[in-house]
Order: C-alpha cells, then structure tokens, then sequence
C-alpha cells in the first residue's frame, strides 16, 4: 500500500518537476534562472532535512509524515491555480518549488527511517532497492506523461495532477499503522538535544563519513545534467516540451534497468566499483549531452546517465541506512540528505553560472572532466 501510493505521487510528482523546469524556459531562459528550479528544489534538503530527522527520530513518524503530506499538497495545489490563471513569475514559480522543497525535506528522513518498519533487517537492501524501482518508474512515466499533457492541454496540466496525486500518500499514511515498539521509561529527547547528538554521531561514525564523501564527490557532477537538460532540449537541440519530458523518462528507464541489474552486478564488482563506474558513466552521459544535437544522441544520454545515477544512489542509499542504528537512523540519513543535496545545490548554482558565461556545450564537458578527476573520491 504505502509503495503503490508512493508510486502514484512521485508519477504526478516528475510530471510537476518537467513541467516546472519548462515553465521556467518560457518565462526566463538565462541559463541560471533555469539551473535555480533545481536549486530550489535541492536547496530545502540541505536547510531542513538534518532538523527533519531530529523530529523524525523524537515524534511519531506516521503523524509526522500525514501532517508534511497535508501540507505538501496545499502548497501543490497553490503553485497549480497560480500557472493556470497565468500570474506565476519567475520569482514565485522558484518560490512555491521551494516550498514544495521544503516538504519533501521535512519528510525525506521520515520516510528512509519508516522502511525498516515494514519489511525485516534482512530484506532491508531488497526494500531499498525496490523503492528505488518505483521512484524509477515513475520516473520514467512522469516526464513523458507531463510532456505530452503539456503539448495535448497546456502548461498547468502537470501542476494538477501532482497536486491531486499526492492525496494518495496521505491515504496511505492514514490506512498504515506502525508495528508497536519496545516501550522505553527515559525522558523524551528534546529537539536540539536531538540534533546535537545525532550530529555527533553522524561525525564519529567512520562508515557513514566513508558514504558522506563519495556522495559528495558524485552529486556536485551529476547535478549539471539536471540543471542544463531543460536548455539542451529547447535551445541546444530546439525541441518542445514532449522532447524534454522523453528525456526525463529515458534516464527513468535507464535506472529502472539498473535497479534490476544492480544486485547482480553488485555481486561482482562490490559497492565501490559500483561507485566508481557509475561515476564514470556519469561523466560519459555529460559528454554526450554537450554533442547532443539531435534527440537520439540526447536520449543515449540520458540513459546512460539513469543507469550510472541508480548504480551510484542505490548502493550510497544502503550504506548508509546500514550504517546507522535505529535509535539515530532518521538523523544519520538526515546528515546524508543534506551532504546529497547541498552538493546538488551548489553544483546546479555553478553549473547554470558556468553555461551563462561559457555555453552549454563546454560547461557539460567540463562537468564530464569533474566527474572522471571525482571517481578516486568516489570510489573510496
């Protein structure tokens, strides 16, 4: 239950995310105005998620993630009746994706923590793997779906639907209810107290810093193709909105077939080859984005970039939810949220930077050459 209603709001979810970095292409197409729809998308990870997984690790989560959900879907449904009545800006589309940010920042560690709730230890790679398959299918829905709605109905389409999509998690969330857990007699942790501690567990604790600095080294590269791919399909290769969804969908398909690669491959090679060649096929993915003049090129791309991006998130997700004991799980993968995305941030904001002074094409091939100078850190 809680997979399927994930699935359905993450399918309206990419839908939302390709139409607002189109919308963006419309109203403002300087090259970091449209890398900041990703920044201000990544940007409230890194603000909130490590406070998010305090409150996480001291409240009750399925409360706690019903109230965010509620919240996550009016702020939706706001962004929605602005573009269809037409008076969204620059300013308030980048605005209201950051609240709606802010939302899935507030929940991301809520979420990754309840997982060991619902399926045993054991299963716990198999649980993190197939969720990562339903973020990939909807992935690989979504974009084309938003595209063609956007061709076929128009701009605001997308933004309902995701609006409307997300009631399923609140659905969920209310049908679940939590295994009970071992009553403890110790004080309630307050909130900073919370914070303070998992921080400082998340620093001493050798395995998750291993994780945390691969992450790094990865997402600061990775996050040139999601900032740019919105100007590769419209300016760079001059297609429409179907062209830029198929291109979300295609690095959907390629780490859907990634995912179920993954454990076989992962058999042979272990996590830090995994990494390392995920990072490597990054770097190939952005070379063939700066040629890219023609879909087919773009969508060799893209798949070839899902694949390494699934390779490369799947096998961080699972360190570092192994990496932490239960009691701190929800603040341990807080801290990873937050090195995940503020890497994000700070890539896409150098990124759409670079393209503005530099073009498109030389900006993703510089971002190729990171990413290949980023495999020793990955790796290891």
């Amino acid at each position: 239950m809680i997979w399927t209603a994930t699935l359905i709001a993450n399918i309206g979810y990419w839908m939302y995310n390709a139409a607002s970095g189109w919308l963006m292409t419309s109203l403002d197409a300087h090259p970091l105005m449209v890398s900041l729809i990703q920044v201000a998308a990544s940007l409230p990870m890194f603000l909130f998620a490590l406070p998010a997984g305090a409150l996480a690790d001291i409240v009750d989560r399925r409360r706690y993630l019903v109230g965010v959900e509620i919240g996550t879907t009016a702020t939706a449904t706001v962004l929605a009746a602005l573009v269809w009545s037409g008076f969204v800006t620059p300013v308030s589309l980048l605005l209201l994706v950051f609240l709606a940010g802010t939302g899935s920042a507030l929940g991301s560690p809520a979420w990754q923590s309840v997982v060991p709730q619902l399926v045993p230890m054991e299963d716990l790679p198999a649980a993190v793997a197939a969720d990562s398959v339903g973020i990939n299918i909807s992935r690989a829905i979504g974009p084309a779906l938003g595209g063609a709605l956007i061709a076929l109905v128009g701009i605001a389409s997308p933004f309902w639907v995701n609006a409307i999509a997300n009631l399923a998690t609140v659905t969920a969330l209310l049908w679940w209810h939590a295994p009970s857990t071992t009553v403890t007699h110790l004080p309630a942790e307050r909130f900073a107290s919370a914070i303070r501690t998992g921080f400082r567990y998340s620093r001493n604790n050798r395995h998750l810093q291993a994780t945390l600095k691969r992450a790094a080294g990865f997402f600061v590269v990775a996050s040139a193709y999601w900032a740019l791919l919105p100007l590769v399909a419209r300016v760079q290769i001059g297609g429409g909105p179907e062209l830029y969804g198929l291109l979300l969908g295609a690095i959907g398909a390629g780490a859907l077939a990634g995912a179920f690669a993954l454990s076989g491959v992962k058999a042979r090679l272990g996590p830090d080859r995994i990494v390392a060649s995920g990072t490597l096929g990054t770097a190939v993915a952005l070379l063939l984005f700066g040629r890219a003049h023609e879909p087919l090129m773009a969508a060799a791309a893209s798949v070839i970039a899902g694949i390494s991006w699934i390779s490369v998130v799947a096998t961080l997700n699972v360190s570092a939810q192994v990496a932490m004991p239960d009691w701190v799980r929800a603040r341990g993968l807080a801290v990873y949220v937050t090195v995940f995305f503020g890497a994000m941030t700070l890539g896409s904001i150098a990124w759409g930077e670079l393209a503005a002074y530099a073009g498109l094409p030389p900006t993703l091939y510089i971002a190729a050459a990171a990413a290949v100078l980023a495999v020793p850190v990955s790796a290891g």
